[in-house]
């Protein structure tokens, strides 16, 4: 926090539940409800051990309900509801910087396919620079299967890595010829080809924009496929 403080960057950052926290957290008298009362937003400035100067704290408290998984961590002495608590260095007020926070969408889920599917934190080089290379690679290939997904929306909901591997990329085929154009010739028995057609399809058709770059380039003949 120090280091984005003296370079004037604003954060966001979720605090560790200490017992300490949660105390301050639950001793909290203040706050204010929102949609519909399930939620209520509190706040407290606190200075822990170690720290330079008092920061500000954001408290998020969601009644527990029977129909929905509520996020967050229980705390003992007030029963009913979880807390999530976050300390900032921004000014906004505290419905806005849950609200702004909340944007992150499923960040963390894509962090734990990087990690799981990708192997993003499975290696390390000798050298600084090759160990940043294949993990760049790793953000490629990523970047790679997000576009493909872009393109094969309309066949097929979100896929994970490995989903996609094992369903989709793996499969016998052979590149070839057929008058002059290029024909990509599938193996029959690549887990029924009824359902790999529609993305194969949705593929060919779609039509991303180019780097600027690239478009005084000649475009090339479409490849096709055969079965």
């Amino acid at each position: 926090m120090e280091f984005l403080e003296a370079r004037g960057l604003s954060y966001i950052i979720v605090a560790r539940c200490t017992a300490h926290i949660k105390r301050l957290a639950a001793a909290l008298r203040q706050w204010s409800e929102i949609e519909g009362g399930n939620y209520a937003v509190g706040e407290f400035t606190y200075q822990l051990w170690g720290w330079k100067k008092p920061r500000r704290f954001i408290v998020v408290r969601e009644r527990v309900r029977e129909k929905k998984m509520a996020v967050g961590r229980k705390l003992l002495e007030v029963p009913g509801y979880t807390f999530r608590i976050f300390v900032t260095n921004r000014h906004e007020d505290a419905v806005t910087l849950w609200r702004d926070y909340n944007k992150r969408a499923t960040v963390e889920q894509r962090i734990e396919e990087l990690k799981a599917d990708l192997a993003a934190d499975g290696f390390c080089m000798k050298s600084f620079f090759a160990t940043e290379s294949a993990f760049l690679a790793v953000l490629f290939t990523f970047n790679l299967l997000s576009l493909y997904q872009k393109a094969i929306h309309a066949a097929t909901p979100y896929r994970q890595p490995t989903t996609l591997r094992s369903t989709v990329f793996l499969g016998g085929a052979i590149l070839g010829n057929a008058a002059r154009k290029a024909v990509l010739h599938l193996s029959t028995a690549w887990g029924g080809l009824d359902k790999h057609k529609p993305l194969l399809e949705a593929i060919l058709q779609w039509s991303p924009p180019t780097s600027p770059k690239l478009d005084r380039l000649q475009p090339l003949d479409p490849v096709t496929y055969a079965f």
